[in-house]
């Protein structure tokens, strides 16, 4: 008795942000999927120990390099080849001194926003949302305000933009291209988010992780390239998404001036540095265009291979310009089901695990017919799903 009483009596140490926080969707999809031995094309992740060439070059790291900490801004190999990448792909402009490496992408969104927003600051969030977004806004005591996007486009609103800006307004949270939906900015909204930013004298946070992962021949362009964004942007890249490695947790933030400084500030003391061979190998890999180049290539044929399957068992896809996934219309396909409830039967009944869109709005403000599926799986692992799903869909009239 007096050991129950001892743990309820701790528990009001706990922050109320995460006592009331639930397990993520995809975490929980993930968890469902290993226990059910269903496949999994709902946490994205390619299958596999990702390129060769990569883990050759960290192989190489551990052997021959050194293993003790690093510069906390990262190697300034890796900060000089990040610097290479996009001044050869984007034609960025940037300096060593403005990249700071962090433990995966969500690091250097945390750390942005531990730098940038204070106690009763609102910040814009787009939904849907990646779901740590709201969570370290509110952590530090900020206010998200969220603008909702429609399908199957998923454009930036911006007269409902304009009218979510307000006096406490101080930076805006772009995700581009988007996920979960996998549509990208035309030059057009990324020129007008900028202008509303300067006008209004917000910063924006700029989650690019997908920059790298475009289909249909379109380049990626930068928040960060549109007039007056340099001293007022923070832009996100994730080698874990570049590569297919999502495991090696090695992303980075780009910024100037005084915000850059602010953000290293606040990276020493979340993690400090990263992971020093695989910062090695990353810095050998962004030089390496036939390896980036032709996994793009093997990407691009998965995501075909899954929109021609999914469309030939009666799914209505939607458009999709960028990221690992495409996403499903329920009500268009003639399935009178919500996506939550669809997604929870086809992992169970099918062997299917997927991601509801809905579960990325929060208080269930956004539409309920909309479902994610990850198409960077092995050809027959992506034939498989599509014949389980085609099977479960027939059961269902």
């Amino acid at each position: 008795m007096a050991m129950r009483g001892c743990i309820m009596s701790i528990s009001h140490h706990i922050h109320p942000l995460y006592a009331a926080m639930g397990t993520t969707v995809f975490e929980r999809m993930s968890a469902l999927s290993r226990e059910l031995g269903a496949i999994n094309l709902g946490q994205g992740f390619p299958e596999g120990g990702g390129p060769l060439p990569l883990q050759q070059a960290a192989v190489r790291a551990l052997q021959d390099r050194s293993a003790q900490y690093p510069p906390s801004g990262g190697l300034p190999e890796l900060r000089e080849a990040i610097c290479a990448f996009y001044a050869a792909r984007q034609g960025l402009s940037l300096q060593p001194d403005e990249v700071i490496v962090t433990s995966g992408a969500t690091e250097a969104i945390a750390s942005a926003i531990l730098a940038l927003v204070q106690p009763g600051d609102e910040v814009i969030v787009f939904e849907p949302a990646y779901d740590a977004y709201a969570p370290l806004v509110r952590r530090v005591g900020g206010v998200p305000v969220f603008v909702p996007l429609a399908p199957p486009r998923f454009a930036y609103p911006l007269d409902l933009l304009a009218q979510a800006i307000g006096p406490r307004t101080r930076m805006l949270i772009v995700n581009d291209p988007f996920n979960p939906a996998g549509t990208a900015a035309t030059e057009a909204e990324l020129a007008e988010l900028a202008r509303l930013c300067v006008a209004h004298d917000l910063v924006v946070l700029s989650d690019e992780v997908w920059e790298g992962v475009r289909f249909d021949g379109q380049p990626h362009r930068s928040i960060l390239a549109m007039p007056g964004m340099r001293e007022r942007g923070v832009k996100v890249g994730s080698a874990g998404k570049l590569f297919g490695m999502t495991g090696w947790k090695i992303g980075w933030m780009v910024a100037s001036g005084a915000i850059g400084q602010a953000l290293g500030r606040a990276h020493q003391f979340l993690t400090f540095t990263s992971a020093v061979p695989l910062q090695w190998a990353v810095a050998e890999g962004l030089g390496m265009d036939d390896v980036l180049d032709g996994q793009h290539e093997g990407w691009a044929m998965s995501r075909a291979r899954l929109r021609q399957g999914l469309e030939q068992a009666g799914f209505t896809v939607l458009p999709n310009a960028a990221t690992w996934f495409l996403c499903v219309d329920l009500a268009a396909s003639g399935i009178a089901m919500t996506d939550a409830a669809f997604s929870e039967r086809a992992v169970r009944e099918a062997g299917v695990a997927t991601i509801p869109i809905s579960a990325l709005y929060e208080e269930n403000r956004g539409p309920s017919h909309l479902l994610r599926l990850c198409f960077t799986k092995p050809d027959d692992a992506l034939d498989d799903a599509v014949e389980r799903l085609a099977r479960f869909r027939m059961s269902l009239r």
